[in-house]
């Protein structure tokens, strides 16, 4: 896959480091002439040093044979005509971090995936790290749907019961399930019949924010 990246700040690094590793083709959009420099010294890819918002700047990427084009820059603006040039030019997915959520629309007008506010998204993730320590991986999704793993202990009253008994009995709120778990080192897609044990790593995805009696049920 023969990816663009726009941008070459903090994410978009990341972004560089996780494509290379993936053995991807990358090329990387850097405004900045000390950033563009450091990013070609450092990894192995195609840097451009020029205003992303520019057709001859896609061109040089390369934009004829790219599978993607992600834009990461902190201004909407820049991510905008990227993702709109990129279109013109064919790039079959178009992804953006937007930084101002009243600018979403223009990204899905645009038929771009966009990822609201990514600062905001780590900032939560490290407050529910110190709120809720005994949850592992939490991801807020869109509309406020959750994705989180916890342990089950032996003080949840989930153990020793099938996850079907448990929703008939209302233990499990509706919108709530069990995706996957981890038992001894395995992984394991539960049915109904699926019993609970403890130290059981489950998977849960709530359709709504999880309250503090959600998480105790699972973690006593």
């Amino acid at each position: 896959m023969y990816i663009i990246i726009v941008g070459a700040g903090a994410i978009g690094t990341n972004l560089i480091e996780i494509a290379l590793k993936d053995k991807h083709n990358v090329a990387v959009i850097e405004r900045d002439p000390k950033r563009a420099e450091e990013i070609s010294r450092h990894y192995d890819v195609l840097v451009v040093q020029a205003d992303a918002a520019s057709a001859e700047t896609l061109k040089e990427a390369h934009a004829e044979r790219a599978d993607a084009l992600i834009a990461t820059t902190r201004d909407d603006a820049t991510n905008l005509m990227a993702v709109f040039l990129g279109k013109e030019e064919g790039i079959p997915h178009l992804i953006s971090a937007v930084n101002n959520k009243d600018h979403l629309i223009l990204f899905e007008e645009l038929g771009a995936t966009a990822m609201e506010n990514p600062e905001s998204i780590v900032a939560e993730h490290l407050y529910n790290s110190i709120k809720r320590p005994q949850l592992v991986d939490l991801v807020t999704l869109a509309g406020g749907a959750q994705v989180f793993k916890a342990t089950v202990t032996e003080r949840s009253p989930l153990v020793g019961k099938t996850l079907r008994e448990s929703g008939k009995q209302g233990k499990i709120p509706q919108y709530t399930l069990i995706v996957a778990l981890e038992r001894a080192g395995k992984l394991i897609i539960p049915s109904g019949n699926t019993i609970l044990q403890v130290d059981d790593l489950i998977t849960v995805f709530s359709g709504e924010r999880a309250s503090d009696e959600l998480v105790k049920r699972f973690t006593g």
